[in-house]
């Protein structure tokens, strides 16, 4: 008996997907315009994004100018956000905050617009191209909206967004500090990369990281330098074993800091000598 109620149930919801699968096809393929915008939106609510993003997308040009066109619009640009396909959810948020920028809607869409780039955001050793727009347009929206009921996600993923470009900036410069393991002239350039990191990122979570391995470089092209460079670059060096200490006094990188500075004060010891 239940192996006979299972399969008169499994041979129901067949034949109602069948027939909403029928529906589907037939409102797809005809031109009925009122039809196709009910069942999107059905769709939509069902949580059929799919289905109901190629339905708004046939129904979308037919409501331009219409009091259901702002409706129609949001939920095209939201069934593109539901089904990950962010690109063009952010294209069609975009376009729906410049066709109804006094919207109820407008702050949310602004908001998914500005997600959906935050979602395109690479790992951090990539092009970070598309995390540069998706900070401008978390900035915009934090500046357009700061009591929103979404400021703090806005908030979080900027912040995310911002460290992960603080990595990019500090692994670049760290590259340049290890090539100048054999060639010290690149340590030059790595001072630089450090330096410019701190400016650039004066609160990040990664500003000791920067100041170590500032001072880790200058010490190693002050031990390498020619004699007429040398008495400067140590001086350099220990300015910026200093600076790290005035910082993070406990720093994580303690050790190798005192190894390389008792080498930094022999050095200048030799020199006063």
């Amino acid at each position: 008996m239940f192996l006979k109620m299972r399969k008169l149930l499994f041979l129901s919801l067949a034949s109602l997907v069948l027939t909403s699968c029928s529906e589907y096809q037939k409102v797809l393929k005809n031109e009925d315009v009122k039809a196709k915008y009910e069942m999107a939106e059905k769709f939509y609510d069902e949580g059929d994004f799919k289905r109901a993003n190629r339905l708004f997308e046939q129904i979308a040009p037919k409501y331009i100018g219409k009091p259901q066109g702002e409706r129609v619009m949001f939920f095209f640009a939201d069934s593109y956000f539901q089904k990950k396909d962010y690109y063009l959810a952010g294209y069609q948020f975009e376009r729906f905050i410049k066709s109804y920028p006094k919207s109820d809607k407008a702050q949310q869409a602004s908001f998914l617009g500005a997600k959906s780039s935050y979602m395109l955001s690479p790992r951090y050793s990539l092009d970070q191209t598309d995390t540069d727009k998706a900070l401008s347009k978390l900035q915009t929206f934090i500046n357009t909206y700061p009591n929103s009921e979404y400021l703090a996600e806005a908030n979080i993923m900027a912040k995310e967004l911002t460290t992960k470009k603080e990595k990019k900036a500090l692994e670049i410069a760290k590259q340049f500090d290890k090539i100048g393991a054999w060639d010290y002239q690149r340590l030059i350039s790595a001072i630089a990369a450090f330096d410019n990191f701190v400016t650039d990122f004066p609160g990040s979570v990664y500003r000791e990281d920067a100041l170590y391995y500032k001072f880790e470089a200058s010490t190693n092209l002050a031990l390498n330098s020619t004699p007429n460079k040398k008495k400067e670059r140590l001086q350099n060096a220990k300015a910026a074993y200093l600076n790290l200490k005035k910082y993070f006094p406990n720093t994580q990188f303690e050790k190798k800091a005192e190894d390389l500075n008792e080498k930094l004060e022999k050095e200048l010891q030799d020199y006063s000598k």
